[in-house]
């Protein structure tokens, strides 16, 4: 079993929509429950944040940059930094932009080193970068080639229950069961 925690915030629903996604994976795994928090509710939920084995964060790319509701969270922690609940607990990210790239590399990047401050473990992607021969990358996983973390790609014009598209849906559900995976063999259910 493990517990899990996904902080996120989304501007449009679309990150919202990877947020769900991750935390269906989560509970793919047997026994693991996923807790989704949007950061504008994180005040009411910092217990469940401390006592959780693994926490997944979550934030759409504006600018090349996590949204600023997300930096806010970030900024947050720091009344408990010092106290350091989170060291040793497992984290990970995923990200959503407009564009293909949108730089969102950067955006995972803030995410593993907010996460390395807290003295948590990074967990990325285990999963290859999509291969096509014709530009297309129909039902392939990891279609935009990420290792850090799941990203995800919106066409800015489409509602949240077209995009993102099933692959990068697929991509954050896998890093959720993923992370649930990781969290339950650190942390062994006693005999």
């Amino acid at each position: 079993m493990s517990n899990v925690v996904v902080v996120y915030h989304s501007g449009y629903g679309h990150t919202r929509v990877m947020a769900e996604a991750v935390a269906q994976g989560v509970e793919r795994h047997v026994g693991s429950t996923c807790l989704l928090v949007p950061v504008d509710e994180v005040d009411q939920h910092w217990d469940r944040l401390h006592s959780a084995d693994a926490i997944i964060f979550g934030a759409p790319t504006y600018m090349g940059s996590a949204s600023a509701q997300f930096k806010g969270f970030m900024e947050s922690t720091a009344a408990f930094y010092l106290a350091q609940p989170w060291r040793d607990k497992l984290a990970a990210g995923f990200t959503n932009s407009g564009c293909l790239c949108g730089d969102k590399l950067n955006t995972l990047l803030q995410m593993a080193v907010f996460a390395a401050q807290h003295s948590m473990i990074w967990v990325g992607l285990d999963l290859l970068p999509a291969r096509s021969s014709t530009g297309a990358f129909e039902g392939q996983m990891n279609r935009l080639g990420s290792s850090l973390g799941a990203m995800a790609q919106s066409n800015v014009e489409q509602t949240p229950d077209l995009a993102p598209p099933p692959e990068d849906r697929c991509t954050a559900a896998h890093l959720g069961e993923r992370v649930a995976r990781l969290a339950e063999r650190m942390n062994p259910s006693p005999l």
